[in-house]
C-alpha cells in the first residue's frame, strides 16, 4: 500500500513538472505581428508588435516596442508632476508629441507622489519608498527593501537594478546581483546599513534616464521574480492576471516596453507576472521589470493607443511616465 502511495504521488509529480514545462513552452510560442502602420510614421529603429495569442487557454491582447538603443537621433526621458497627475495623453501634448509614451512608477492615490524612482538628464527627480510596517500586532518592526529601476546610460546602455534612493545623494545605490531586504524596528534609512546588509556588487548608477517599479522579473538572462523581496506582491501574488506594463533590453541593445490587456471580459483576462518573465524571455531579453499595471497601464505610440486601459474612465492619470522622442 505504501509502495502504491509513492507511485501516486511521484505520479503527481511528474505530471506538475509537465504542466509547468508546457506551460513555458506556450508562452515562448506567442505569435507577434507587426503593426507599425496602424501608428503612423515611425523611424527604423521603432517597430510594434500585437499578439492576440491567448495566455494558459485564457484570452489575450497584448503589444510590444522594440527600439533600438544605438539611433542616436532618439532621445530617451522621463516626465513627472508635483502634487498632480496627468494622462499619459496629458503627457504626451506636454512633451511635444513623442514617439511613446508609457506609464511607470507606482504612486500615492491620496499624495499623487511617485513611489518609485526616476531619473531625468541624469538626477534623480523622484525616490524609491525603502521601508514599510510589518503588518500584525508588531507594529514596531519594519520591513526594509530595494526596489528595481530600468535605466539608460549615455552611451546608451541599458541596465535593471535595485535601487537605494535618498534625497541628499547625487547619484542612487545600485545593487546588482540580488535586492536587498530585512526586518528591522530602525526606521530611518541610511545608505550605510543597506550595503552593510547586501551581499553582493554595488556602486553608484550614474544614469541618465531611469524610471523605477518591481519587482524585476528576469535577471543575467534567466527567470528571477523577486516580489518577495521587494515587498511587492508577496507570496502567490505573482500568478495574479492583470493589466500589465513592464520594460526589459536585449543582448544586442534594444529596448522592450510591454503592455497586457485585461479586465476587459471574454476579449483579454491580463498577465500574471510569471507570464511576463516567460514573454521577455521567449523575445531574447537579458533583464526585465514589471510596472506599474492595473488601470494604470498605457502604451502610447505616436499618441495613439495600444492596449484598451481598464479604467471604466479610460487613461488613469499618473505621476510619472517614460518617453522616447
Amino acid at each position: 500500500m505504501n509502495g502504491l502511495k509513492k507511485f501516486y504521488k511521484m505520479k503527481n509529480c511528474i505530471l506538475f513538472i509537465f504542466c509547468c514545462l508546457s506551460s513555458d513552452l506556450l508562452f515562448a510560442q506567442l505569435k507577434w505581428q507587426k503593426v507599425d502602420s496602424l501608428f503612423g510614421k515611425l523611424p527604423k529603429s521603432i517597430h510594434v508588435f500585437k499578439s492576440n495569442d491567448s495566455l494558459d487557454g485564457k484570452p489575450s491582447i497584448a503589444f510590444y516596442v522594440d527600439v533600438n538603443l544605438k539611433d542616436k537621433s532618439l532621445q530617451f526621458d522621463t516626465d513627472t508632476t508635483y502634487k498632480r497627475r496627468l494622462t499619459p495623453a496629458g503627457f504626451y501634448k506636454k512633451n511635444n508629441m513623442p514617439y511613446l509614451v508609457v506609464n511607470g512608477t507606482f504612486f500615492s492615490f491620496q499624495t499623487q507622489q511617485n513611489l518609485n524612482a526616476m531619473i531625468k538628464n541624469g538626477k534623480l527627480i523622484a525616490y524609491n519608498t525603502l521601508s514599510m510596517p510589518l503588518r500584525g500586532k508588531d507594529t514596531s518592526t519594519y520591513y526594509k527593501f530595494t526596489r528595481s529601476a530600468i535605466g539608460i546610460s549615455k552611451n546608451r546602455t541599458a541596465d535593471v537594478a535595485w535601487l537605494f534612493t535618498d534625497s541628499t545623494k547625487r547619484f542612487a545605490t545600485a545593487f546588482e546581483d540580488m535586492p536587498v531586504s530585512w526586518k528591522t524596528q530602525n526606521l530611518e534609512n541610511s545608505e550605510t546599513e543597506f550595503i552593510d546588509h547586501s551581499k553582493g556588487w554595488h556602486h553608484k548608477w550614474k544614469m541618465k534616464t531611469a524610471i523605477g517599479g518591481g519587482p524585476t522579473l528576469l535577471h543575467n538572462g534567466k527567470i528571477n521574480i523577486t516580489n518577495d523581496l521587494e515587498r511587492m506582491f508577496s507570496g502567490k501574488g505573482k500568478f495574479d492576471l492583470h493589466p500589465r506594463t513592464a520594460m526589459g533590453y536585449t543582448k544586442d541593445n534594444h529596448l522592450i516596453v510591454l503592455v497586457v490587456e485585461g479586465r476587459n471580459s471574454r476579449v483579454a483576462e491580463g498577465a500574471s507576472l510569471l507570464h511576463l518573465a516567460n514573454i521577455f524571455m521567449s523575445l531574447g531579453c537579458l533583464e526585465a521589470l514589471n510596472l506599474d499595471g492595473g488601470g494604470s497601464s498605457c502604451l502610447l505610440v505616436n499618441g495613439i493607443e495600444t492596449i484598451k486601459p481598464s479604467d471604466k474612465e479610460g487613461e488613469r492619470p499618473v505621476p510619472g511616465v517614460f518617453i522616447v522622442k
